[in-house]
């Protein structure tokens, strides 16, 4: 009666520890792949996000500015402007032809750079100048008499005015005056030759292109921006490229 006893009691615990080591084993498994925690290595284990870097260098093209060549303003690229306009004498000798500007931030104004395309060896040129005047019409600065320097080789020509000025943001107008004799078609100024469409949208006192006066062999201290005319602009003079330094 013993013997048996002791032979049930012994296969019951035996029975019993391997219930508890299979219980065991099982929360382990379970522990090893519960759910939201990250398996150490093999096929599934967690992969960290990719950094991603950032910046203005990866903030996409935005086109060319002035200040990748030098330059404080213009107005548009000088790689566009590929057409020339030419004018004979008598349809802008004497005329102020004003080309807008709008500053976007304060600059010191010290040259005007005009794009030379064309020149006339046999011209006679005479008070030819460059200048600034501001949104009301009142002259800021002006070069010396621009003659020579129309007179010589072709290119991109940095101007400097007889005293540069602080030009806060606003709106401004370059001004040319041409005078003297040149064949038609031989003194010629860079241009994107955009035509009549380049005042779309303006009136005076905002016209893009314009000239005011006639007559003038200096640039006047003000000019009326509300007397701005179109006349000779249509006829091709006009989108002159012009940059600031």
């Amino acid at each position: 009666m013993r013997t048996r006893t002791t032979t049930a009691t012994t296969v019951t615990t035996a029975a019993a520890k391997g219930l508890v080591a299979a219980l065991a084993a099982l929360l382990l498994l379970a522990a090893c792949t519960a759910p939201g925690e990250p398996r150490q290595g093999g096929a599934g284990a967690s992969t960290p996000a990719p950094t991603q870097s950032g910046g203005s260098a990866f903030e996409g093209y935005q086109g060319p500015r002035p200040q990748d060549q030098n330059l404080l303003a213009w107005t548009g690229d000088p790689n566009d402007a590929g057409h020339v306009t030419a004018q004979s004498a008598a349809g802008v000798g004497g005329r102020i032809t004003l080309v807008r500007i709008v500053l976007r931030e304060p600059i010191t104004w010290s040259n005007i750079w005009l794009g030379l395309a064309g020149v006339d060896q046999n011209a006679q040129l005479a008070n030819c100048y460059l200048g600034v005047y501001d949104g009301a019409g009142t002259l800021r600065g002006a070069t010396s008499d621009i003659s020579p320097q129309l007179m010589g080789e072709a290119v991109a020509k940095s101007l400097p005015l007889g005293k540069p000025f602080t030009a806060a943001p606003g709106t401004y107008f370059i001004a040319l005056l041409l005078n003297g004799n040149w064949a038609t078609n031989a003194l010629t100024l860079k241009s994107t030759g955009a035509g009549i469409s380049v005042n779309a949208g303006l009136t005076p006192p905002q016209l893009r292109y314009s000239t005011v006066l006639t007559g003038q062999t200096a640039l006047p201290a003000t000019v009326n921006l509300a007397e701005q005319s179109t006349g000779i602009i249509n006829t091709g003079w006009g989108s002159q490229w012009y940059g600031i330094s």
